[in-house]
């Protein structure tokens, strides 16, 4: 609900600060008084696109504040959340307009965009009035509209979920048909590299180890003669006979030495033994060095494989085994593509269905919901002097998509057998309005806490079609809050608050203010709208009998 707004040096308004309560709240005054201003100014806090020249002459800025109440659920919440903005159960919208023409906004003290003001707008406020392309006459919105009043969300959930659904499906299997499509332009390169790699088999590890194994045997050649030499050194013809000579020597006369070649022949008999072990060593590895030169050839045969496939896929030789199993994938792939193409089909083939199943019942909740809207608008219609006039919730099929196959569009006829077309084009302008409240009273339990202005709605009607204009709106307002520009006295005086917008000259400025009326005030007001300039006696009268009802 608008609880209140405050206008500083905007257009011909110096300073008006004015607080709206619920139900119905009408405007009235002379026109040029300045009611469009009012409605100019409010627009542009909400961020709509209007006048381009907002500031008063002599003022460097205007400004306006609107502070509004939000009840827990407000759709305003959600819109908040999504901007990162300040929340709660106040809402301070405030913008300004400097004389150069920049505008600056906040929301709850918080700075934003005029983008964010325009989406809490549209859950704040609906305009509707002869020039209304924002809510109503607008056919972009008449599907919601209809749907909200058919009250199917169930349906329709069950159409997003499909569609949803079946969107995933399409792009599946787009992704496999173009894999698929990909992966045979190299199956010939794919099978020839998956059975190279198959024979080769190489192992992690193997390449070093080949490579290791290769220069061993590179280097036994012109080690192997030295290792051989120095054999021969340590044996018989060498150290060990030697030390086997000097041994037996020692031992033939040790008795006469009297001890003193004791310790000799214990150490000599260490060294045998460390002798032998160094000549089974030496032995070993002259062992070890003997290789059939075939052996050297096939190492260097399976190395050298090994690397030449590794640098054809460039890849390390530890990477050969991985990129096999790669490459098998994706001849597996391709050997069950065409399988796994026909079954993605299948699926998406299901859920098309599926998706058509959901979309023709939502079609058929439509209609049935648009004819209980047009009969209940023309029910609308006739107490508002428009009963032969036609209403049609008309539906088409288009494109499919998240909400269905259909296209809603509201049509009207202002005469039996007269063409039907979109509300705006067709109906003059007090039929517009009329049709237009027939419309809102029809889809106000719509309506969460979104406060509704008809901005001279009741144009081009008086009389007894005035009064039913009037007991609509207040129907209107009755749970909510609806705020009238009207000269129709006969809806202000069903108004349960009234203010009256006036024109003011003072030291050769003109400034337009808006006050509230008391009983008496609207008396006089309401008689001045019956009678125009000079109010009389009989207009008065005339007055307290629409105020009484």
């Amino acid at each position: 609900m608008l609880r209140s707004v405050e206008i500083r040096d905007m257009l011909i308004i110096d300073r008006l600060d004015l607080d709206f309560q619920p139900g119905l709240n009408v405007l009235t005054g002379e026109t040029g008084a300045g009611k469009s201003i009012l409605l100019d100014s409010l627009g542009f806090v909400l961020g709509w696109r209007g006048r381009a020249e907002l500031v008063r002459s002599g003022a460097d800025q205007g400004e306006v504040v609107a502070v509004f109440d939000l009840p827990e659920g407000h759709a305003a919440h959600r819109v908040l959340a999504e901007a990162g903005l300040p929340d709660g159960d106040e809402l301070i919208l405030r913008r300004v307009n400097s004389r150069d023409g920049r505008k600056t906004a906040w929301v709850n003290d918080r700075r934003c965009s005029g983008e964010v003001l325009r989406a809490l707008s549209d859950t704040l406020i609906e305009l509707h009035g002869q020039h209304d392309d924002r809510g109503l006459l607008d056919p972009k919105g008449h599907r919601a509209l209809l749907d909200a009043f058919g009250a199917y969300a169930p349906l329709q959930d069950r159409v997003r979920d499909a569609w949803r659904d079946m969107s995933r499906r399409r792009k599946a299997l787009s992704v496999a048909e173009a894999a698929l499509i990909e992966v045979r332009k190299e199956e010939e390169f794919l099978r020839h590299a998956v059975e190279e790699l198959d024979k080769l088999a190489p192992e992690p590890g193997e390449e070093t180890d080949l490579d290791t194994r290769r220069r061993m045997m590179q280097g036994a050649e012109r080690i192997r003669d030295d290792v051989a030499k120095a054999l021969n050194a340590l044996g018989t013809d060498g150290a060990e006979g030697a030390m086997g000579d000097a041994l037996r020597w020692l031992e033939g006369v040790s008795d006469k030495a009297e001890g003193v070649l004791d310790a000799p022949i214990d150490a000599l008999g260490r060294a045998f033994a460390e002798l032998s072990d160094a000549m089974s060593g030496v032995e070993n590895a002259l062992d070890g060095l003997q290789f059939n030169p075939h052996d050297l050839e096939e190492v260097e045969e399976r190395l050298f494989a090994i690397r030449a496939v590794a640098r054809k896929h460039g890849v390390l030789p530890d990477d050969l085994g991985a990129l096999a199993d790669e490459l098998r994938t994706k001849l597996h792939a391709l050997d069950q593509g065409d399988a796994d193409i026909h079954r993605l089909q299948s699926e998406l083939k299901a859920t098309e269905a599926a998706f058509a199943t959901a979309a023709e019942a939502l079609t058929e909740a439509r209609k049935e919901a648009a004819k209980r809207l047009d009969l209940a608008v023309a029910a609308e219609l006739a107490p508002l002097k428009m009963e032969r006039a036609v209403f049609h919730t008309q539906i088409t099929p288009t494109d499919a998509g998240t909400e269905g196959v259909d296209l809603v569009a509201f049509t009207v006829a202002t005469n039996p057998g007269a063409p039907s077309g979109p509300l705006a084009k067709i109906a003059s302008g007090g039929e517009l309005s009329r049709f237009l409240l027939a419309l809102k009273v029809c889809l106000s339990q719509q309506q969460d806490g979104v406060t509704m202005i008809f901005d001279e709605i009741d144009r081009g009607v008086g009389g007894a079609t005035a009064d039913a204009v009037g007991r609509r709106l207040a129907a209107l307002a009755a749970d909510g809050q609806v705020l009238v520009v009207t000269h129709s006295p006969q809806v202000a005086a069903l108004g349960a608050h009234h203010w009256r917008v006036e024109k003011r000259v003072a030291d050769g400025m003109t400034t337009s203010t808006v006050v509230p009326l008391s009983a008496a005030e609207r008396i006089d007001e309401i008689a001045r709208m019956v009678a125009g300039d000079t109010i009389t006696e009989e207009a008065r009268g005339a007055a307290k009998a629409l105020l009484a009802g």
